[in-house]
């Protein structure tokens, strides 16, 4: 790289907010409002106390908060001393907590007080884990955890890690030398049944980031109300984004419709991200009402429906859909609208809504593909609307790789394009739009489920002796995961003991709530399962099979 050219990375957009608008309100949560300034001096403090703590560059910080200001902090603190964030899902057992803390090597663990008692027990497995910092949320109206001290492991609270902090330490760059130097690791469920750690760069975040800016069209006057969780996909990138163009982040621990239209009239909110299950939420609430402005809802999967669109036009709503996967930072392609839609009536315009749309302004274009008859070569479906192929995708919104997995990262890119695994048609007009999961993956209520993790947790139980696990359609949460089980010959296990054996060894949101006994799986003459006919059975009836 020339001289004269400086390396992209993300935390410039809040180096240059916070010397150009240093009095402008940055954060809010509860009573308490950050400005620019304050947000600056308050990320420099976190990285001066992580790295009087021995955290050096390239080092591994994993952070399990919700929607709070410590891991938005986070998001520029650990960066900034050239470390690597790893987000962990608030939502996980404790046993996934302990594989991710191992697998991404984390030396320090930032954990909420009220989720650490969940951990505990797994707290003297970790492999690399030496310090755990407790984070109290003091705007959370239940009492922090008892403090508890596993052998072998440091535990801390962040007043005392903070403490440990010294400004006359060495100065911080708000700049980096390498922009393709990994900033985060986000794990993903996949279909090995493990997740897979998706290592983030510093230039695919500030260039997806601006694709944030572009599409949702932040600015100065932007209120961003924190829906979506800051640990997906680093919250699509939209810490970041909000930041470049000034605006106000407004952080909130749990999704409830009360709450959040509290914050939309008291900050005016302008923006907020979310699953369907988010905006059914907000839409639901007894609190909700016309606004007198309007408010950008940016929602992936699939969208409202005619009936909701047309209700949420009239409160003052606009929706943005956009689709993408952990492994593009959240949003690769936007349903772009045409000033065409409007003169369609109210089905055919959700139809063209309910697309995943082109490619976003820093994405290369979405292809869907199939290979040629030699297996090699990617070669693309007629655009036709009809004819099915895999969406893969390709550039600077795409994952540096798979953390410590070759094999995954090499598999993952053939042929030189990421594939998703998603099944889709190429319309005529060059947008896309999903028709069925290639994966053994459910995507419920935003969250990727691995339903070969889910078999093999069921699998456990002595008295099953087969099992498959399939998306079958929720009106809530989109899609979500039921089990197909057959027996142990004379076994007496029932649905309810199953779903008890589960409690303890997967998320709650993973479980399957339907558990249906069958005497056979329907499988090839080669012996593998036929899941596509158990979701044939489920969805018919449903044009498509990505619901959410």
């Amino acid at each position: 790289m020339q001289p004269w050219k400086t390396p992209l990375t993300p935390l410039s957009f809040l180096e240059r907010s916070a010397r150009v608008f240093p009095d402008r309100p940055a954060l809010a949560y509860g009573e308490r409002t950050w400005t620019y300034a304050e947000l600056f001096a308050a990320v420099e403090e976190r990285a001066h106390a992580l790295r009087a703590a021995g955290i050096r560059a390239g080092d591994r910080v994993a952070y399990m908060l919700p929607n709070v200001p410590e891991m938005l902090i986070s998001m520029y603190a650990v960066p900034l001393i050239g470390a690597v964030l790893v987000p962990v899902n608030t939502r996980l057992a404790p046993e996934e907590v302990r594989y991710i803390c191992d697998h991404s090597a984390a030396r320090i663990l930032v954990i909420d007080t009220v989720l650490w008692p969940e951990v505990t027990a797994v707290a003297p497995e970790f492999e690399t884990v030496e310090t755990i910092v407790l984070a109290e949320d003091r705007e959370h109206a239940e009492q922090p955890a008892p403090r508890a001290h596993p052998a072998g492991t440091r535990v801390v609270t962040l007043e005392e890690l903070l403490a440990g902090a010294s400004a006359e330490a060495s100065s911080l760059r708000w700049e980096v030398d390498d922009e393709e130097a990994v900033l985060s690791i986000n794990y993903t469920s996949g279909t090995t049944g493990r997740p897979k750690g998706v290592e983030y760069t510093h230039r695919g975040a500030y260039l997806n980031s601006f694709s944030e800016i572009v599409h949702s069209g932040f600015g100065h006057g932007t209120a961003y109300l924190w829906t979506l969780p800051m640990f997906h996909c680093n919250g699509w990138c939209t810490g970041w984004a909000v930041a470049a163009a000034g605006g106000l982040q407004v952080c909130l621990r749990e999704v409830r419709g009360p709450v959040i239209w509290e914050l939309i009239d008291r900050h005016g909110i302008t923006h907020l991200n979310g699953a369907p299950t988010v905006v059914t939420t907000i839409m639901d609430a007894e609190a909700a009402h016309d606004l007198d402005r309007q408010l950008v809802i940016t929602t992936a999967a699939a969208p409202p429906s005619p009936a909701m669109l047309k209700r949420m036009s009239a409160m003052g709503f606009r929706i943005v859909h956009v689709y993408g996967l952990t492994e593009t930072y959240g949003p690769y392609t936007v349903g772009e609208w045409q000033e065409g839609w409007a003169q369609l009536d109210e089905d055919a315009r959700a139809a063209r809504q309910a697309r995943q749309g082109v490619g976003m302004v820093t994405a290369e274009r979405a292809r869907v593909v199939r290979t040629d008859d030699d297996g090699e070569e990617l070669v693309d479906v007629p655009a036709d609307g009809v004819t099915m192929g895999e969406v893969v995708m390709r550039g600077n919104n795409v994952m540096k790789g798979y953390h410590r997995d070759p094999e995954a990262t090499a598999k993952a890119f053939a042929g030189g394009w990421f594939h998703s695994g998603d099944l889709a048609v190429m319309h005529p007009d060059g947008y896309i739009e999903l028709r069925d999961r290639a994966k053994d993956v459910v995507v419920s209520g935003g969250e990727n489920i691995s339903t070969i993790e889910v078999e093999q947790a069921i699998l456990a139980h002595p008295g099953v002796a087969d099992v498959a696990v399939v998306g079958v359609p929720d009106e809530r949460w989109g899609e979500r995961p039921k089990a197909f089980v057959v027996r142990v010959e004379d076994a007496a296990v029932t649905a309810e003991e199953l779903l008890e054996f589960l409690r303890e060894r997967l998320a709650r949101y993973k479980s399957p709530r339907d558990v249906e006994f069958v005497p056979v799986l329907p499988k090839t003459s080669t012996g593998k399962i036929q899941k596509h006919d158990l979701r044939e059975r489920e969805w018919a009836g449903h044009a498509s099979r990505i619901q959410g």
